[in-house]
């Protein structure tokens, strides 16, 4: 198992975020007219973090999309996000800002209702590790290792999968739009939750 070279400081706290939401009543699985279930309250989501750090350790920040799983598109790299996050995270490490993108991720997907998650990651760190064939000997690694392990063990069904990191362009963008936005002056968090 490959050593962990990492000397980032924790994980942030959270801070104040921006929401955006087409779907004010919240979230959670509504029935559309129809009968089917609006955008955004999805039962399976297939999901793609990504985390960055300038410097490593430096600025840093994650990136997620979250993908209805039920759509003919879910699994390509290109398919647009029904929800997605933008964070900074302050000064940490590579490995710290693309954990805590997965753990940001998962929480959201059991906020929104999700009975199963399939995490495409261009982190074979990660994977390995949530599947137990890794151990995890960073300390700063391991609190994050366990939330998500944690929320993973509440869904119904889950998969990690590594994927090369061209496929997980999306989140790699909002990635690097937070760093990018909180230099402009802007908010250190944007959560997209596109709704009926």
């Amino acid at each position: 198992m490959p050593e962990q070279g990492d000397l980032g400081f924790g994980p942030a706290p959270r801070q104040p975020s921006v929401v955006r939401s087409a779907n004010p009543a919240g979230d959670r699985a509504t029935p559309a007219p129809g009968g089917g279930v609006r955008p955004g309250s999805a039962r399976s989501y297939i999901i793609r973090t990504d985390g960055a750090a300038r410097g490593n350790p430096g600025p840093a920040s994650a990136g997620a999309v979250l993908i209805d799983a039920g759509r003919a598109d879910a699994r390509l790299p290109n398919a647009p996000a029904d929800v997605s996050i933008s964070d900074f995270l302050g000064h940490q490490t590579n490995n710290v800002a693309e954990y805590t993108a997965v753990v940001r991720a998962l929480d959201l997907a059991r906020e929104l209702g999700a009975r199963e998650v399939h995490l495409l990651l261009d982190s074979k760190l990660i994977v390995e590790q949530l599947h137990g064939r890794w151990r995890v000997k960073d300390a700063k690694l391991i609190p994050l290792w366990t939330a998500a392990r944690g929320t993973l063990a509440g869904f119904e069904r889950w998969s990690a999968a590594h994927v090369p990191r061209a496929q997980n362009s999306s989140a790699d963008r909002l990635a690097n739009e937070a760093i990018d936005r909180v230099r402009a002056g802007g908010p250190p968090s944007v959560v997209v939750r596109p709704g009926g």
